[in-house]
């Protein structure tokens, strides 16, 4: 069924194009230097972003203020100067011979919306790997489908669809990190399950449409709020000031019924104070797989006060979902023949939730060197999903046989319902310090409170005894506090050596129903303080290259299934992580390149082993000693100035050293332990690798060969080829025109095929391995994702 020569020829292909990338000449002659001063003041202004546009050459101020740039290339260029805080200033050069400038920064109007995600954001100075995704980057591929799959070409990701189509539940890993173990935030403001720790794309439909930025940041990162980073953060910002009135509308259509529409409009900045966006949305999809169907409606709206020194922010979002359950997967032996079967056939079988969010968003400034953000945010969210339970057992709803006549019935045919009924609210802030010299610093931190009520309804059974329709058969509250202080600093020792060092504490309470010793559910409480420093250095060796390195700490408590099904004597231990990461960058006007090398090292990671505990459940345990390590490479070249290509590739080890499998024999009623050394950690590939290769014939058209390549993954901890998913090699075409016409500002129509070459593959899976008859077998089940398929869209901006 596999192409395991694809994924040959990819690796070396892949190899052998970073090798070529990175000998390109720069085709380069003479030096721009300079120095960047503040307007008003005529003070030095360190840190500024110096750029040539439409290359990859670029540099910062020193800490006097100036800056130089060499190898520029001769004829007209366009020099961009930016810095937080500072309307940027575009300079048309045409340099002939070395030239020395001055650029004079106006400070802007009004305060700009990125101060308050500064905090919490990756930088040149951070000495981590991060990715910068912008808004035009995300509405190249935003035809409907969810935020991972927007970000299926950055390095280290490998994404999934439950549907098979990109919509509905959706799922991202980061260098083998499941979304549990990714860290987001939403304009700073956390935004991770409290309990599960999982990040749910399908509450938040058309969500990009919204989005003006995301940093990816692998590894621990920087110090956030919420969910500790284990393996990634993602920084997500939607809040954006657009000076001047727009309206705009989007649609597109494509294969398995997907459709999406949407309306966005903003007033503008009113009297030089007041703006108003929003947006509403409907997407729909049948899915690849039979009766997937997504049905997904979400509103954003954003009303803002400016003034040069402060802004005040209120947004209100909703996302409603209704998805019909493709969660049981495929069976292996029906891959061949039925990819798109569905065990669920209930016509009713949904998940069906609603969640409200509301932000309120503040930024101060204190004084020149000075600024306060301060954040508060709740958020409401309610649903359930409904499952048709057959011959299900009385006794599992705490309900008495029914007798009738001689007869005892102890099974029944019941449809119930699952609900989570939860609110989520708390306050983040950061104090920000910049001397305009040597020193920048942030002190911040945040808490929040969750409180879940988890209960079970029985809406129909069969026969039903004495049950009432809407029974509850179970009730569960839960409450969660999370609180956190950090403080960053940010020194430059020298104009090329710069140092950061990071602290963060982090204190966890919990409050839930869970099996004390004697089996009985109680509600009980855990407590955790975690401390999480990280520190790194950054040297310039020239406006060309740079090399880095850190190292950072990492904390991560058990999620809510850990603690509630098992004792306080079974319940396991949060999880440790040690990360060092070091690297290298190469900018140059053709050419960019980046080599990051990641050592993760785990202490009491959290993983499945089919052990059963003290009250029966096949819980995580804690494993002493695991690591991620790899390297990550990035490259965007422009070959020609209509040819450009972005290359990313991770190539990892993902091991836990010492390993024991329990398997359920069925010969004898018992478990029996099998013990490994160095398996490969489940869900891990050893290589990804994605390519853009973008072709602009004309003006406003844009072609595009979009490639990924993920190596096999290990659907469990043992290594076992038998339980595995094969690799794959996808390809998509894209293609997108945009016009300029005198009735609009932008209309662009862009069509998307996908999976060009009918690739069959399965991108997540599940396996349970038993003893049966004296030999191990493995029951194993696969999502397919969809074949060769299309989305087409237009867009129109007024």
């Amino acid at each position: 069924m596999k192409k395991p020569m694809i994924g040959r020829y990819n690796r070396f292909y892949l190899l052998a194009a970073l090798c070529w990338l990175s000998v390109l000449p720069a085709w380069a002659q003479f030096t721009i230097s300079g120095s960047v001063v503040d307007a008003d003041g005529a003070e030095t202004l360190p840190g500024a972003a110096i750029t040539i546009e439409g290359t990859y050459k670029g540099t910062f101020t020193k800490t006097d203020g100036t800056f130089q740039l060499t190898n520029v290339p001769s004829g007209p260029l366009s020099l961009r100067v930016s810095l937080l805080g500072y309307e940027p200033q575009i300079r048309e050069l045409q340099p002939t011979q070395n030239e020395t400038i001055s650029i004079r920064l106006q400070r802007t109007a009004v305060v700009v919306d990125e101060v308050t995600v500064s905090a919490t954001r990756a930088d040149q100075k951070s000495a981590i790997a991060y990715t910068n995704v912008s808004r035009r980057d995300l509405n190249k591929l935003n035809l409907g489908q969810d935020i991972p799959q927007l970000l299926n070409f950055t390095p280290s990701i490998v994404t999934t669809s439950d549907a098979g189509a990109g919509v509905g539940y959706t799922g991202i890993r980061i260098r083998g990190s499941d979304a549990t173990r990714v860290n987001v935030t939403l304009n700073g403001i956390p935004y991770n399950d409290a309990e599960s720790q999982g990040t749910f794309f399908v509450n938040m439909p058309d969500f990009a449409s919204s989005v003006s930025s995301i940093q990816i940041q692998r590894g621990v990162g920087t110090s956030t709020n919420g969910a500790g980073a284990f393996g990634a953060s993602l920084n997500i910002q939607t809040n954006q000031l657009q000076e001047k009135p727009y309206a705009e509308a989007n649609v597109s259509a494509g294969s398995f019924g997907t459709r999406k529409v949407n309306v966005l409009a903003g007033t503008g900045l009113l009297n030089n104070h007041f703006v108003l966006d929003a947006r509403l949305s409907k997407i729909y999809s049948d899915g690849y797989v039979d009766r997937a169907f997504s049905d997904l409606k979400s509103f954003y709206i954003s009303g803002g006060y400016y003034t040069k020194k402060s802004f005040f922010r209120l947004n209100v979002f909703s996302g409603q979902e209704q998805t019909y359950q493709s969660w049981g997967g495929v069976p292996a032996d029906l891959l061949r023949t039925n990819r798109t079967y569905n065990v669920y056939t209930y016509d009713n079988e949904t998940d069906n939730y609603q969640q409200d969010n509301y932000q309120l968003i503040t930024s101060h400034e204190l004084s020149r060197n000075w600024r306060l953000n301060v954040s508060a945010f709740y958020t409401k969210g309610r649903g359930y999903y409904e499952q048709y339970r057959p011959n299900d057992r009385y006794s599992n709803y705490g309900l008495p046989n029914v007798v009738i006549g001689d007869s005892v019935i102890t099974r029944t045919d019941i449809i119930r319902r699952r609900w989570l009924d939860n609110d989520f609210y708390g306050s983040v802030f950061s104090l920000d310090f910049n001397s305009f010299k040597k020193l920048t610093m942030n002190i911040g931190g945040g808490w929040n409170q969750y409180k879940g009520a988890h209960f079970g309804e029985i809406i129909w059974a069969r026969v039903a005894g004495n049950t009432n329709i809407r029974d509850r058969y179970y009730n569960d509250d839960a409450t969660k506090t999370d609180f956190n202080l950090y403080a960053k600093a940010f020194y430059q020792f020298t104009s090329k050596l710069n140092a950061y060092a990071d602290l963060q504490v982090r204190r966890i309470d919990y409050s839930f129903l869970g099996f004390n010793s004697q089996l009985q559910n109680v509600q009980q409480d855990a407590n955790l303080t975690f401390f999480n420093p990280k520190a790194g250095l950054t040297y310039t060796l020239n406006d060309q290259n740079s090399v880095y390195a850190s190292v950072g700490v990492g904390h991560r408590e058990p999620n809510r299934d850990d603690y509630t099904q098992s004792t306080p004597v079974s319940r396991p231990r949060a999880e440790a992580l040690i990360d060092y990461e070091a690297g290298y960058k190469l900018q140059t006007t053709r050419l960019a390149f980046t080599a990051n090398a990641y050592y993760m090292n785990y202490r009491n990671q959290l993983v499945l082993s089919g052990q059963l505990n003290d009250v029966g459940a096949y819980n995580r345990v804690n494993v002493p000693s695991s690591y991620r390590a790899g390297v990550e490479l990035e490259a965007g070249a422009r070959l020609t100035n209509q040819l450009q290509w972005n290359l990313n590739a991770t190539f990892s080890q993902n091991k836990i050293r010492n390993f024991t499998e329990y398997l359920d024999n069925f010969d004898n009623g018992l478990q029996e332990a099998r013990q490994y050394s160095k398996t490969d950690i489940a869900f891990s590939p050893n290589v990804i690798s994605g390519s853009q290769l973008m072709y602009t014939p004309v003006k406003g058209l844009e072609l595009s060969l979009l490639s990924k390549y993920v190596g096999k993954q290990y659907l469990d901890n043992t290594s076992n080829e038998s339980r595995k998913l094969d690799s794959y090699f996808t390809n998509d075409i894209r293609l997108i025109y945009s016009l300029k016409p005198k009735f609009a500002q932008e209309i662009t129509f862009t069509l998307l095929f996908n999976n060009v070459f009918n690739e069959l593959y399965e991108s997540n899976g599940y396996t349970y391995a038993y003893i049966s008859e004296g030999a191990v077998r493995a029951d194993n089940g696969y999502y397919p994702q969809a074949g060769r398929n299309f989305l087409a869209g237009v867009r129109v901006r007024f």
